[in-house]
């Protein structure tokens, strides 16, 4: 017996209709924070083992850096998931929902941007 998700219980729910783009949605989710993951371990090895070598390695991406593209990642996993959506909802030619989306990408754009501008840039 398939068991619904919550998103079947609760009544007028945007996603309740679209199971498709819920299982699309959670595995983008699932394998974004998977890869994420081994991005950030893999960086923290490599940073481990330059911390213990003798000659400090100058390549291109030092561990740290790996790391932090891990991070970046993570916070950018709610981003592809609202234009994943947006996407979804613009082919399903459900416009309602595709502005919805869009306006939360350009929230998400503008804060972006003011952060930027408020701390001084990256680095």
């Amino acid at each position: 017996m398939n068991q619904p998700t919550l998103s079947h219980h609760v009544s007028g729910h945007p996603l309740s209709g679209h199971p498709k783009l819920e299982r699309l949605l959670a595995k983008v989710l699932q394998y974004g924070t998977w890869m994420a993951s081994a991005i950030i371990g893999v960086g923290l090895v490599m940073a481990l083992l330059d911390s213990h070598a003798v000659s400090h390695s100058t390549g291109v991406l030092s561990g740290m850096r790996i790391v932090s593209i891990g991070i970046v990642l993570f916070i950018l996993l709610p981003a592809i998931r609202v234009l994943l959506m947006l996407c979804v909802f613009w082919r399903e030619r459900d416009y309602r929902f595709s502005a919805i989306a869009a306006l939360v990408l350009v929230i998400l754009a503008l804060g972006f941007i003011v952060g930027m501008r408020v701390s001084g840039g990256p680095g």
